[in-house]
């Protein structure tokens, strides 16, 4: 749940749980080293997603910030305990809309939320949605215990004393996501060498689709910015980031790491923060910032971004219970009664 918390005060997108971008991931299929596997998981407690709203991955192969392929997930209204979505591919300018538009290459599968991974193939494409075990670990009381998220500030204000804030517990291990693991030949991304891609979650009210969510890279929205700039942020377009970003995270930065501003902005355009999208050069192994896996400690890579390295590692290892074979993310925790 790297992406989560974005909503205001700490909590989901207009207080709705299913809104929720959770996490993003982006790395060669283990099993065959020409399909990439991307993952865009929502919903912390694991249940159905929104009926209204789309899920999109946004993909650009072309460095400008624009959208060149969209792959958007619509799901049906939940009843009696299921649920099925239906998946789009887009490409060119007809990415340029915010709907579900494109081909049609899965209708109506079943989404699971069982054991048993419902695994659904449509050419090249081999796709999942369901509730899965949640790979993203980290120490909650401990960020806690680091943040002062009075005032409606998130997570802006660390204080780092002399003790360390770690518990030592990972907060996520017995923890669910609703996930949707696409996985397609590379070719098909069009890297040249690299594709970037940022999640959206759109939400349709009064007839307005409302973009709520979206997630780049893990960490950010949250770690960024306060109630004040954080619906904006939200519904922000990439294209649009440095411009209106830029002197924000400059300014925060200086606060939490003591970073000129020359030293912030290198610091970003090292990280290949702003635009917040997700860079993935597919002929490099994947490991956070060259796409995503399991394994990255994704929340010390930001602390210490943040602190320019004053906040020391949480001590936390990956999850044991992933998987080798599609989908890859585990098989989901029993529902505590």
């Amino acid at each position: 749940m790297s992406n989560h918390f974005t909503g205001l005060s700490l909590g989901p997108p207009l207080g709705d749980q299913r809104l929720d971008l959770c996490d993003l991931y982006a790395f060669q299929a283990p099993t065959d080293p020409s399909r990439t596997v991307l993952i865009l998981n929502a919903n912390p407690n694991a249940e159905a997603l929104h009926p209204d709203a789309i899920y999109r991955l946004n993909i650009d192969n072309d460095g400008d910030c624009l959208t060149d392929i969209a792959i958007s997930y619509v799901f049906s209204p939940p009843q009696n305990g299921k649920q099925t979505v239906t998946v789009f591919v887009a490409k060119g300018a007809e990415t340029r809309s915010p709907e579900a538009v494109g081909k049609k290459i899965i209708t109506a599968a079943e989404v699971s939320f069982g054991a048993k991974p419902n695994i659904v193939k449509s050419g090249g494409y081999t796709f999942f949605a369901g509730r899965r075990s949640d790979a993203f670990f980290f120490d909650f009381d401990g960020i806690k215990a680091l943040f002062d998220i009075r005032g409606k500030r998130n997570f802006t204000e660390p204080h780092l004393g002399a003790k360390s804030p770690w518990t030592g517990v990972d907060s996520n291990t017995e923890a669910n996501v609703f996930s949707t693991v696409i996985e397609l030949p590379t070719s098909e991304l069009g890297a040249k060498p690299e594709i970037r891609i940022w999640g959206r979650c759109s939400v349709r009210r009064d007839g307005k689709l409302l973009h709520v969510d979206r997630a780049g890279h893990p960490s950010v929205s949250s770690f960024f910015n306060t109630d004040e700039t954080k619906e904006e942020y939200n519904a922000g377009e990439p294209a649009n980031d440095r411009k209106r970003w830029l002197d924000q995270f400059v300014h925060l930065m200086g606060h939490t790491g003591n970073y000129t501003r020359e030293e912030a902005i290198a610091a970003i355009d090292a990280d290949r923060l702003l635009p917040d999208m997700l860079s993935f050069n597919p002929s490099k192994p994947a490991k956070y910032p060259n796409g995503r896996v399991f394994a990255d400690d994704v929340i010390d890579h930001r602390l210490a971004f943040l602190s320019k390295g004053d906040i020391p590692p949480d001590g936390l290892k990956p999850h044991t219970d992933l998987l080798k074979q599609f989908p890859y993310i585990g098989t989901p925790h029993p529902k505590k009664s």
